[in-house]
């Protein structure tokens, strides 16, 4: 045993450095500049609670118990938690057992002594083996790390798959409230339209001239009238997606009625320091845990360029009869150790190797390419909030 991963091949993992900006917003941005990161910026509880809609708290439960691919990501977690439960299990002593009865005839004439009669005995037999893989190289320990990392990835992989059920629950909620405020103020139109047509009709029966202006104002109905379909689609387009976040056919489930003044708008944004981004958004960290696994492998294929040394023992009881098998006389054993090296495989081994440093080095740019995508989509976001305050002081000195 002393003898157990004397070496493990293979490079080691280093998390990659995160990146050293103090923000997110592009140079000479003054808008999203104001906005101060902090390391601490994460939401107490459930973050939809801060838009205060107990509807949309009770939608997000039914999302999270009945949502198909967040199931799909919990039972792919599961699979990498046990895959990796049976690497580790692989790294252990294995233990077997064995027993059996048989009848057979021995044939004399294969030993050489003619004439003899050939005896039909009953020969019953029962023992057991001991192996273990002494991973003199650490190709054994480096299929744990990969699996490992793999089961890290698929948790990240489940954690933002939470994250976009959650979010896609909150867009469609509030899609639906502004839609039918949408509907309702383009309803209170057609009913002040048809309110002066009524006029317009009095004032036509008391003996006025207004053919014009009925006419004109019946057109206006029927146009304010026309925007109204495309809204009411749009308003079951967006319930139809819901059902489908809760895991429910439209046919089985109703969205509630949601409205706008039933959500509050959270008092506070967090915002995360770009080196806390890296190491709490799921999707970066997913994308870290491959790099990590890729890495695994390259000492994987390395190991098994070297020679693979293994231990074993065993012992066996056998007898004529039941009653002498576990007799001293009736007793037998072995012990040894086998070693396998390869030695020619016409250059197959060292190409895994390069395919696994390649693999390595593509899951490291996969893993940088996530980063600035996430950037990007915070940058995006931070600006758009910049702008949509700009838009409300205009509105709001307009109205002034």
């Amino acid at each position: 045993m002393a003898l157990t991963a004397c070496t493990t091949v293979g490079p080691n993992f280093e998390r990659p450095a995160p990146p050293a900006s103090a923000g997110f917003a592009m140079a000479g941005d003054p808008r999203a500049a104001g906005v101060t990161p902090s390391p601490d910026a994460r939401p107490a509880g459930p973050w939809w609670r801060a838009l205060g809609s107990p509807a949309l708290d009770a939608v997000m439960g039914e999302a999270l118990s009945g949502n198909r691919t967040v199931a799909a990501a919990d039972a792919s977690l599961r699979q990498a938690q046990a895959l990796e439960r049976a690497e580790r299990g692989d790294r252990k002593p294995k233990v077997d057992a064995s027993a059996g009865a048989e009848r057979e005839r021995i044939n004399t004439q294969v030993f050489g002594i003619p004439g003899f009669p050939s005896p039909t005995i009953n020969l019953y037999s029962v023992g057991g083996t001991v192996s273990y893989d002494l991973d003199v190289f650490g190709g054994g320990l480096r299929r744990v790390e990969t699996a490992g990392a793999m089961a890290e990835a698929e948790a990240q992989r489940a954690a933002a798959a939470y994250l976009t059920l959650t979010s896609d629950v909150a867009l469609q909620a509030i899609r639906i409230a502004g839609l039918r405020a949408q509907i309702a103020t383009l309803q209170a139109i057609a009913a002040d339209d048809q309110a002066n047509i009524d006029i317009v009709r009095r004032a036509e029966a008391a003996g006025g001239e207004a053919a014009a202006a009925s006419t004109s104002g019946k057109a206006q109905l029927a146009e304010d009238q026309a925007l109204l379909p495309p809204f009411g689609q749009q308003l079951s387009q967006a319930r139809h997606a819901l059902a489908l976040l809760v895991g429910k056919p439209p046919s089985a489930w109703t969205a509630p009625d949601f409205d706008m003044e039933g959500f509050a708008p959270p008092a506070h944004i967090p915002v995360s320091l770009p080196s806390a981004l890296v190491r709490a958004r799921p999707d970066i960290l997913a994308a870290e845990a491959d790099f990590h696994a890729d890495t695994a492998r390259i000492g994987v294929a390395t190991a098994d360029l070297y020679p693979d040394i293994r231990l074993f023992a065993g012992i066996t009881q056998s007898a004529l009869t039941p009653g002498s098998l576990f007799s001293y006389s009736s007793s037998g054993w072995n012990f040894g150790g086998a070693l396998a090296a390869p030695i020619f495989n016409g250059g197959a081994l060292r190409a895994r190797r390069r395919a696994a440093e390649a693999q390595a080095r593509a899951s490291l740019a996969r893993y940088q390419e996530t980063v600035l995508a996430a950037f990007t989509q915070v940058a995006d976001v931070l600006t758009a909030l910049a702008h949509d305050d700009d838009r409300l002081d205009a509105d709001a000195r307009a109205e002034a």
